[in-house]
């Protein structure tokens, strides 16, 4: 089983995407526009729902409430790496 480096901070941004910086100190940047067709995810076009996102405990994901969440290995895996700079939010 590969190991995924833990989240340590996500960052609500416009257009349903998401900053996750990784403990390992890599940035990426997660479409979740993808996501909100799928009836689980369906919440997550609630604005006010979507900026509530935060880092899970231990750092092994992140999630909006107790039934809607991802996991660190989908955020590593299909996030994209976001270029040096671009930290401001």
């Amino acid at each position: 089983m590969e190991n995924y480096p833990k989240v340590s901070a996500v960052y609500p941004l416009p257009g349903k995407h998401l900053r996750v910086t990784c403990a390992n100190g890599e940035t990426r940047a997660y479409d979740c526009t993808p996501l909100l067709g799928e009836p689980a995810f369906a919440v997550l076009r609630d604005d006010a729902v979507f900026r509530n996102v935060h880092v899970d405990e231990h750092g092994y994901g992140i999630s909006w409430n107790d039934n809607v969440d991802l996991a660190e290995s989908e955020l590593w895996v299909n996030g994209t790496t976001e270029p040096a700079g671009s930290e401001s939010h």
